[in-house]
């Protein structure tokens, strides 16, 4: 064990001193004493300590003191060199007027092969650094040195670690704990020397760059400027540009402003690349190109026919827009541009029935472009008109760009999904909208990034939605609406049999000779595989069938006959029928009634039921809704068991049997429901429960109805219609005031259906509930 010595201390703040170190020392009161007390010992030495603020310190350096002098400013200054580390013991008595502690030296470490790789790493880092300052004197010093303790010392020169890391160097008393915690230290602050280097290389490099550039084209500019030559990309070809342009007048006027702010600005500057980027948009922009409408109205008809099966009232307006603009340029009248000469037309129906498509064969009918734009899930109202050229990335709204790729000033935009816009913080687009389908306003559009009117009173606009109420009045005011209600079964199969199945058939690669498919299919396929308002799904099993047959086709490449698909084929490549006819498994009990609903999808049946807890259960005369109702919906149910009640001997219901707790529910419970059309329905649910009575089941109804009793038109009756006869039913009840909607109903429909106009619900019941005979043997 090391014997420990009593020596003067001598605490410093402003640096740590390891051993090898040769450091000067300012003499104040406390450094004087120490010295002149070391001077006077007999060794010579004294132990010089960081002083700390939290504890007192642990070790210290036996230093030897070198010299003394004086320093600028008349001050005195010892130069001393730490030389063994040692630990601080308690204080001890001594000459002078110096602090004493007694010491325990550290003794030398054993060199070990661990130490000396740690060593080796550690001298390839610190040389690394070094060369990278070109510190070359210091990197011969440290290659001399050869044991690992003075080697891992020399730390305490170094710039980059802080005193309380050499604090902890100096207390660390290990060889190979103090070489590993100096590698990491040193190849931490090795990569970030490397990183800072490298950026400031870069950012030398570009600047140099940037200036070179300046240089060039300087250069180039005297030198075009000597042969005469103007700038190719500069404003001066964009003047000419402008000049030259087919630009209505204030379209040009604003534009040689742009070009001459252009001018004056400098190529550095942000301004000149917004304004360029302007430029060329409006240059871009068919301000006076416009195609020539067809004026063969018998070829546009044809055309719209041969695209699509039905959908007369959308072919006769198109029709009727081009009679009208034909008749005008004979008799030498404007028929280009100008205050309400454009078309503007709301498709609204369920999806499938071809809203979308029939934009394209419009366009085709009437010889011009065509550009779709969707509004699906569109929240900002900048998407519309444009951005302010102010903010960074401006661009014009949806409508302009429809315009500049359209590359004409007339052509067919379809606004598809119109009713799934959206609004938040960014603004409402359903509002920037009002102006564009405002055939009264659209002449002079002005979008926010243009900032110039823009004609768009001579676009023909379509815009397509599958729920009329979820787009604004407002917009919906400045439309033709023309209802799409869906297709019947015979025009399914026409469909099918004209356009789906060729053009499957084309997809699968199969022609007419290998596969036929039959009416019979076809029409099985719309009635018990589909019971939708559209074709799509309609479409898809058309697919499904025909990819079957060219799979089969492949394993047998030579058939012997071709493949027919009759509608006793349908179950091997369709799978068993999806749809059957329920309406009698669902109505043979008392207190179900079927009634007739519309949805985003189309129109579909709806099936009430009614129970009773009896007299004597619990919350008697209260009213229990289920299955996920609107307010207004529930509101029916109330009027409805309150007509009931009220006239209850008229119906022939015992009042006892409306006082227990009355159950009204709507299956499909997970599908919100709403509106007042079901009111009838539930008065027959009602009065069936009551009286034991079973409803028809070949009867459905619609219709809102009053506490007395009346029968109040309703919405959507085609599509109502439509969806009874896909149900397999056969009589209607529809209120009397709807009975002139039935001329827009396809004449195959109302030969399949009774419909019945009825003006006082009690007349429904009467006719819609079996007889009570028949009631009793049919639930026996």
């Amino acid at each position: 064990m090391a014997e420990s010595t009593s020596l003067p201390v001598l605490f410093v703040t402003d640096n740590i001193v390891l051993p090898g170190m040769v450091v000067p020392i300012a003499l104040d009161e406390a450094a004087r004493a120490a010295i002149d007390a070391a001077q006077a010992s007999d060794s010579g030495q004294l132990l010089i300590a960081p002083r700390l603020e939290d504890r007192y310190p642990s070790h210290g350096v036996v230093a030897k003191i070198l010299q003394i002098g004086r320093i600028a400013g008349g001050g005195t200054a010892a130069v001393v060199r730490g030389e063994r580390r040692a630990q601080i013991g308690v204080g001890a008595n001594g000459p002078g007027a110096a602090l004493w502690v007694e010491v325990t030296e550290v003794p030398p470490a054993e060199v070990t092969v661990e130490v000396k790789a740690l060593a080796s790493e550690y001298k390839k880092l610190l040389l690394a650094m070094l060369q990278r300052r070109e510190a070359w004197q210091i990197v011969d010093y440290v290659n001399s040195l050869t044991d690992p303790s003075a080697l891992a010392d020399t730390s305490g020169y170094a710039s980059y670690l802080t005193d309380q890391q050499k604090r902890q160097l100096l207390e660390t008393t290990d060889v190979g704990e103090r070489l590993r915690v100096l590698i990491d230290w040193t190849g931490e602050h090795l990569a970030e020397v490397e990183v800072t280097d490298k950026i400031a290389e870069d950012v030398r490099d570009g600047m140099e760059k940037t200036q070179k550039e300046f240089l060039l084209r300087q250069q180039l500019a005297a030198i075009r400027k000597e042969l005469g030559e103007g700038e190719p990309d500069g404003s001066d070809d964009y003047r000419a540009r402008v000049e030259s342009a087919d630009l209505p007048e204030k379209v040009q006027e604003a534009a040689l402003r742009e070009v001459g702010k252009l001018e004056r600005a400098s190529d550095q500057s942000p301004e000149s690349g917004w304004i360029r980027t302007w430029l060329d948009t409006v240059l871009d922009l068919p301000w006076n190109v416009r195609t020539e409408d067809s004026t063969d109205l018998v070829a546009a008809r044809a055309i719209l026919d041969a695209d699509h099966h039905g959908l007369d009232d959308v072919k006769d307006r198109i029709v009727e827009y081009l009679a009208v603009r034909t008749r005008r340029a004979r008799r030498g009248l404007q028929v280009v541009g100008g205050r309400g000469s454009g078309a503007v037309m709301a498709l609204a129906g369920p999806p499938g029935v071809g809203k979308t498509s029939l934009g394209e064969s419009v366009a085709r009918a009437l010889g011009r472009t065509f550009v779709r734009v969707s509004l699906g899930g569109v929240r900002d109202e900048a998407e519309i008109r444009g951005h302010r050229r102010t903010y960074v990335g401006a661009l014009p709204g949806r409508i302009v760009r429809a315009i500049g790729e359209a590359g004409a000033m007339n052509p067919v935009v379809l606004l598809d999904e119109i009713d799934k816009v959206g609004s938040d913080y960014r603004g409402d687009p359903s509002a920037a909208l009002l102006e564009v389908l405002d055939p009264a306003q659209n002449h002079t559009f002005r979008d926010h990034y243009l900032d110039l009117d823009l004609d768009l009173s001579d676009v023909v606009f379509l815009a397509t939605a599958n729920v009329i109420e979820n787009i604004p009045s407002a917009l919906l005011d400045r439309m033709e609406l023309v209802q799409l209600d869906g297709y019947t079964e015979d025009d399914k199969v026409a469909i099918a049999r004209d356009y789906l199945l060729p053009r499957q058939r084309q997809r699968a690669a199969l022609s007419d000779d290998e596969v036929t498919v039959t009416d019979a299919a076809l029409r099985k396929i719309a009635a018990d595989y589909t019971r939708e308002p559209g074709v799509r799904q309609f479409e898809r099993l058309l697919a499904k069938a025909l990819r079957k047959v060219t799979t089969k086709l492949a394993e047998d490449p030579v058939p012997t006959t071709p493949t027919i698909i009759d509608e006793t084929d349908l179950v091997g490549y369709l799978g068993r029928p999806r749809f059957t006819a329920e309406s009698a498994e669902r109505t043979a009990v008392p207190g179900v009634a079927t009634g007739l609903a519309v949805t985003g999808l189309g129109g579909d049946v709806l099936y009430i039921e009614v129970g009773s807890a009896g007299s004597d259960g619990p919350g008697d005369g209260s009213l229990q809704l289920t299955g996920q109702l609107g307010d207004v919906m529930k509101e029916s149910a109330q009027i409805a068991l309150s007509y009931v009640r009220s006239h209850a001997e008229e119906l022939g219901i015992d009042s006892k049997a409306l006082n227990g707790r009355i159950h009204v529910h709507v299956p499909a419970g997970a599908v919100p429901k709403d509106g007042p059309s079901a009111g009838v329905t539930m008065v027959t649910a009602l009065v069936s429960m009551a009286t034991g009575r079973q409803v028809r089941s070949d009867v459905g109804m619609t219709g809102e109805v009053t506490l007395n009793g009346r029968v109040l038109p309703i919405g959507g009756v085609k599509q109502k219609l439509l969806a009874a006869q896909r149900a397999g039913l056969s009589t209607v009840f529809i209120p009397s005031r709807n009975e002139p909607d039935l001329d827009d109903v396809p004449a195959e429909v109302l030969e399949a259906l009774s419909v019945t106009p009825i003006a006082d619900v009690a007349d429904i019941v009467s006719q819609a509930l079996q007889p009570a005979a028949e009631s009793t043997q049919a639930a026996a």
